[in-house]
């Protein structure tokens, strides 16, 4: 069993910078599982790191996929095994650091999803979710998959309908596969050093002051590159809440304050999806400094690899 190095919490809470310092102290490499990141492009909008903040340390499915490509939870997956193999060979550990948690539970978990045939796949979805509105396919997923319902927002169209594309091309819904991928073991020994915040409104100012980052780095230029590029740019936060402004639509004070908006929320969501897993080892940025978060992760690490 491969032994790896998770770092999660919320968007702008430091991951990436603990998580080079961890890599340079185990003589690691780091392995990415944000699902917007892994595309090429948007490189402000999805807070990539800069050559400068990755130290030389070699990281991995960033900026690895072309934007016109179809990414799943599934196809993430195979791709990682076969990084954390080819690094391990090496002789290397792995960082795997991140906020797409669903990507992160099915590596270290296994969950394996049933392979969908593409033939008449489109067609057979299409037809029957042609005309529904938003809370029309909610309700719809409340009657095929109520467990799915209860863990998506009636909001978040896009995994409302990829619940429900599941179920229509399978016959099965994401919640029976989940459950039945479970019983496969795990390759790896995750060990898990979490970072959140006690006072939330400390995260908050974080998240403001990035976004006001991300502007003057050239964020606008971004998405009037990126806004007509089809629907993976469009679903990125910094890319969809600007380009109202972009239009002519909307004001850019307006545009900024939605943005704040979707990416504190994200950052609720991402903090609801961690603290359900009790692996995590949690320290609060607004309490401890880098140093000391960096000195107790190494001393936490190094003791559950030795057991």
């Amino acid at each position: 069993m491969i032994s790896v190095i998770a770092v999660v919490g919320p968007t702008a809470s430091g991951k990436t910078t603990l998580a080079v310092e961890l890599a340079k102290h185990f003589d690691a490499e780091i392995l990415s599982f944000d699902s917007m990141q892994l595309y090429e492009g948007m490189d402000i909008a999805t807070a990539k790191p800069t050559f400068s903040e990755m130290q030389g340390v070699p990281h991995h499915m960033i900026s690895a996929i072309p934007l016109d490509e179809e990414m799943s939870v599934a196809k993430y997956k195979r791709l990682a095994d076969e990084i954390i193999k080819d690094i391990d060979v090496r002789g290397k550990r792995v960082v795997l650091v991140g906020g797409t948690g669903l990507y992160l539970d099915a590596l270290i978990d296994n969950i394996e999803f049933l392979e969908v045939d593409k033939t008449g796949v489109e067609e057979k979805f299409c037809k029957e979710i042609e005309g529904l509105t938003p809370a029309e396919m909610y309700e719809r997923l409340k009657e095929v998959d109520p467990e799915s319902a209860d863990r998506i927002h009636i909001n978040n169209v896009a995994r409302v309908a990829r619940a429900l594309k599941v179920y229509y091309t399978t016959g099965y819904t994401i919640t029976h596969q989940v459950k039945e991928s479970r019983k496969n073991p795990s390759k790896y020994k995750a060990i898990y050093i979490g970072l959140n915040v006690k006072n939330r409104e400390y995260l908050y100012d974080r998240i403001n002051k990035r976004i006001d980052d991300m502007l003057e780095n050239g964020l606008l230029d971004e998405v009037k590159e990126y806004k007509s590029l089809g629907n993976t740019s469009c679903q990125a936060i910094g890319i969809k809440e600007l380009v109202p402004y972009v239009n002519g639509e909307k004001t850019l004070e307006e545009c900024l304050e939605s943005l704040k908006q979707s990416t504190r929320r994200y950052a609720k969501r991402q903090l609801t999806w961690f603290r359900r897993n009790d692996r995590i080892h949690w320290f609060y940025i607004d309490e401890k400094t880098q140093k000391e978060i960096l000195k107790e992760a190494i001393e936490i690490i190094e003791k559950e690899m030795n057991t």
